[in-house]
This record gives C-alpha cells, structure tokens and sequence, in this order.
C-alpha cells in the first residue's frame, strides 16, 4: 500500500503534478459521438456548443473493423476541433481488450493536450486504475503535458459494484462513474434485455382487496437500478467525485428516458449520457434545477440568517439540514448559469 504522502506525487519523472480536488464542471450531458464515422465528425461544430461534454467513442458501438478507424478519428477531431467550453473526453477499449493500450497511448500522445478525461469501461477494482494511472504518467510525461487526464471508470460488472469504494479511492485522476446497465445485467445474470431504464415485470402489487386473491389490484413498476445508482452515488460522494448515469437505449421513448434521467439526478447523479440529439435536451432540463427550486432555496437561505436553529415557512419546519440542502441546488444553479446563458437568464429571476 502507497504512503498517503505519496498519494499526490506523479507517479512517473516529469509528469504533471496530480490534482488534490476534482473541480465541479457541468457534464449534464454526455454525448457520444462514433469517431470512425465521417459525417458524424461533420456535424460536431453545430453540436459541441449544445453540450457540456463531448466524447469520442471507441468501444462498445464500433465495430472490430473500424477500431484503427475509430482511433485515427480522435486523433482528427483532437487535432482539428475547436471545442470552447465544452470537456473533450473519450472512451477508450476495455483494457482486457487488443486495442486498449494502443488507444491510450494514441490518446495521451497525439491529443493530450486536448483531452480532459479519458473513460476506461469494465473497470472491476483498483487494480484496474493503477495500471491506466501509472500508464498516463509515463504518457503524460513523454508527451510534455502539463495538466493530469482524469479517468472515468464505467461500472458494467458484480464485481466492479462490488469494489466500487476502492475504485472510486484508487487514484487522484478519478473523475467520476457512470453506471453501464446493459453489461451489468448481463454480468449479473439479470433478465433484461433493455439497455438501461424499468423492467414492467419487477413490479410490486396491492394486497388483496378483503382478502380476495382473484380482485383486481393495482401494481406498481420498480426501479431496477435503484440500489446501484445510490450505492455509486455514496462512494463517489464519498470520494470527492461525481456519478452519472449511463445509457438509455430506447431512443423513442423520450418519457421514460426523461423519468430515468431524474430518477438519477434526484439520487444525486450530476448528469448522463446522451446517445442521440433528442436525449441533449431532455438531459438538459432534467439535471438543471427548475427556477421554482431555486426560489424557494433562496428564501429558506435567506429566512435562515446564520444557518443555525429553525423558522417556519409556508407551514413547513426548515432548519440547519435545509440550508444545507438548499444550498447544493443554489451552487449548482451559479455553476451552469455560468456555463448556460439561457439558465443564467432564468435563474436571474429568482427571489433575491
């Protein structure tokens, strides 16, 4: 085990010194693009200014034909896209995987400089991010890069789940989760052939009415992911870094994508991945706060003076543990507005 004084030391001679906190940057988006495909390059230009974070993508999506494809495209986009203020990330292949080494290297080498945090899918423990952490420095120091990559890690396993605090704690680079469900459930021997969202099968159901078995009674659908999303959510908290929800596969459904999103975001996810343009939005509004949210925190903030004791307000208690609560929305409202315009305007508005 590494002495804790050494926890912020580079890891290799030359290599940028490693963050001791990860800075909050809005990411209520990530959207996937296929670095392989040409005409989706094309379209980055009108689509970076609508996210908050941009990914190349070389796995999971892209066929084993097109993964040199894939990788040469990062290397394009990295090179020749403007990106402003949106984060430039990718995902690179599973490190079990015959292209994994190769993308790092290619990623850390060639765009660095560009990159603000690489994902590294089926992480199953620690181990797993002190090779990827050790790897970066060496890259980081050959490439003369004076800022530390970030690493994601992606949790599609039981055993990621299962050592997801020491994932979270094994390095200085981790940003941050996201919960993969496809792969997870197949790992897990789930029934479920959906990626990501309920299953109208694992439900509850109303006690019978009298007695009477054969009534009608009515049945709620549950949260399949519950349990994950909120046991990610503790040990990235924990951690000091920040968890996401993953994909939505039912492109169409735009309703349940939406109560899947918020499902999230109410557990304390700070955004998800979008898989197409229409789930921008939707991210969008879900993991921004509404302005009656920010309202009522300003007047709880504000009813509350020095944040100690508690007042009455609209026949509700509010105490110190308000505060606190109102507080997260308050700084997560100043932390978009000044990544969003149109929030700035709208949370302009709200009670001073």
């Amino acid at each position: 085990m590494r002495s804790a004084k050494d926890f912020f030391r580079p890891l290799a001679l030359g290599a940028p010194q490693p963050l001791r906190e990860i800075p909050f940057r809005p990411s209520r988006m990530i959207h996937f693009f296929p670095a392989s495909n040409p005409k989706m390059v094309a379209k980055l230009p009108e689509l970076i200014p609508r996210v908050d974070v941009i990914l190349a993508n070389l796995e999971d999506g892209v066929p084993a034909s097109d993964k040199i494809a894939a990788r040469t495209g990062l290397i394009h986009v990295g090179q020749t896209v403007e990106f402003g203020a949106t984060q430039f990330w990718t995902r690179v292949n599973s490190l079990d995987s015959p292209w994994g080494f190769d993308d790092l290297v290619a990623a850390v080498s060639e765009v660095g400089h560009q990159l603000d945090v690489i994902m590294i899918p089926k992480v199953e423990g620690a181990e797993d991010i002190h090779y990827v952490d050790q790897l970066l420095a060496q890259l980081e120091a050959k490439a003369g890069l004076k800022k530390p990559l970030l690493i994601h890690a992606i949790l599609e396993t039981a055993r990621g789940v299962a050592n997801v605090e020491e994932i979270c704690s094994a390095s200085p680079r981790m940003q941050g989760l996201s919960l993969g469900p496809a792969d997870l459930a197949a790992n897990r021997r789930m029934k479920t052939t959906r990626v990501g969202g309920g299953h109208p099968g694992y439900l509850v159901r109303q006690d019978p009415v009298d007695g009477n078995v054969h009534s009608e009674r009515a049945t709620y659908q549950q949260d399949l992911w519950h349990y994950t999303i909120a046991r990610m959510v503790d040990a990235c908290q924990a951690n000091g870094i920040f968890a996401y929800y993953g994909p939505f596969g039912d492109i169409a459904d735009v309703v349940a994508c939406e109560d899947q999103f918020r499902n999230a975001y109410l557990l304390g996810c700070v955004g998800a991945w979008s898989l197409h343009p229409s789930q921008i939005d939707i991210a969008r509004k879900v993991f921004s706060p509404e302005l009656s949210e920010i309202e009522h925190a300003r007047r709880v903030v504000n009813a509350m003076g020095d944040g100690t004791g508690a007042v009455m307000l609209d026949g509700k208690m509010e105490d110190d543990a308000s505060v606190k609560q109102c507080r997260v929305l308050l700084e997560l409202a100043d932390e978009l507005a000044l990544r969003d315009p149109e929030l700035a305007a709208l949370y302009a508005a709200r009670i001073a």
